[in-house]
């Protein structure tokens, strides 16, 4: 179900030389911290509600208008 490919080690490996093993849990933190602020500030955006617009239909009283 999850596997775990040469680029997954790549990437850990990356974060791993960048951070060191001792920041890797404090950053891992800071972006889930960050990842629920932005899920919250998008759950009071609402959502827009889309409507059908329809042609008029024409008005059956008036003659229909002449090109020149």
């Amino acid at each position: 179900m999850f596997g775990i490919s040469g680029e997954h080690l790549v990437i850990l490996a990356i974060v791993l030389i960048l951070f060191g093993p001792k920041r890797i849990p404090d950053v891992a933190r800071t972006l889930g911290k960050s990842y629920r602020n932005f899920k919250d500030a998008l759950d009071g955006i609402p959502e827009p509600k889309y409507t059908k617009i329809e042609d008029p239909e024409p008005q059956k009283d008036s003659p229909p208008k002449k090109e020149t």
